[in-house]
Order: structure tokens, then C-alpha cells, then sequence
């Protein structure tokens, strides 16, 4: 029996090549999973806008808290959304989203949690979806009316 053959160095097997998750460009913001229950509970207790397809919660970080460069985002789906492949669905549905409006129009020093709902952010068209999420942070972050 011949050992498998050794990855090449700074390439994974199988991987496609990818482009970093998070862009390394100084003029745009980082994005940082939020993973700890502690900093959910927190964006749960701060402002909160609604949108037809997810809830957005928002908070600005305080003192002593992590980096002020980084946008922090969470991502979350109850069982009412449905089974686990519904809930994953719609939580990389809500990522996708995240990733693509996030960098341009969210601010460094705030936390964002993005809440799924039953039917509806499996099933909304993505550019509605990012136009509402762009809506629902300048509303958020103390924007006007819906244009």
C-alpha cells in the first residue's frame, strides 16, 4: 500500500482555488463571524429592524471590546424556519447577503445578527432580500425612509 500523496504547499486537496472570505483591501472593513451566545444575547437586547424575509438586530461595540475595524456578523434560523436543510438553506441564503452588502453599507465597530424567517428567506428573491438588508441598516443606524 502506497501513503496518499502529500498536499502542495498553500493548497488544499480538492479545494477549488477561492478567493479569502474577508477582504484583505484597508478601505473595506473585515467581516467576523459572531459565534459566542454571549454576543447574540447582546445584539438581542440592542436595535432591532424588521424586513419580510429576516430580522436584522444591530449593536455598536463598546469600550474594551474587540477590534473597532471589524464588522462582526451572526447568522441564526429556529426550527419554525424547518428541518435542517431549511435552516442551513436559508442561513446561506442570509450569508450571501451579508458578504455582498455588509462591506459597503454596515460600520466598523457594530455587531449584526441576521434572523431568519419561516418561508420567507428561502423564498425571497435575492435582490429584494439585499435591497431590504440595505434599507433595514440605514434604518438601523439612523437613515430616513425607504427609497
Amino acid at each position: 500500500m502506497t501513503p496518499p500523496e502529500t498536499p502542495v504547499a498553500g493548497h488544499q486537496a480538492g479545494a477549488a482555488a477561492r478567493p479569502p472570505a474577508v477582504s484583505s483591501c484597508p478601505e473595506v472593513p473585515r467581516l467576523e463571524v459572531l459565534r459566542q451566545r454571549a454576543d447574540f444575547l447582546r445584539a438581542a437586547r440592542a436595535g432591532r429592524q424588521g424586513t419580510t424575509a429576516f430580522l436584522l438586530q444591530a449593536r455598536q461595540r463598546g469600550e474594551g471590546e474587540p477590534d473597532e475595524a471589524l464588522i462582526r456578523v451572526g447568522f441564526t434560523c429556529s426550527k419554525k424556519v424547518g428541518n435542517a436543510v431549511a435552516r442551513n438553506r436559508a442561513k446561506r441564503r442570509l450569508r450571501a447577503m451579508a458578504h455582498a452588502v455588509l462591506p459597503e453599507r454596515g460600520q466598523p465597530g457594530w455587531d449584526y445578527v441576521l434572523i431568519g424567517r419561516a418561508g420567507d428567506t428561502a423564498a425571497r428573491p435575492m435582490d429584494q432580500m439585499l435591497s431590504d438588508l440595505r434599507w433595514a441598516l440605514k434604518k438601523v443606524h439612523g437613515g430616513g425612509d425607504r427609497a
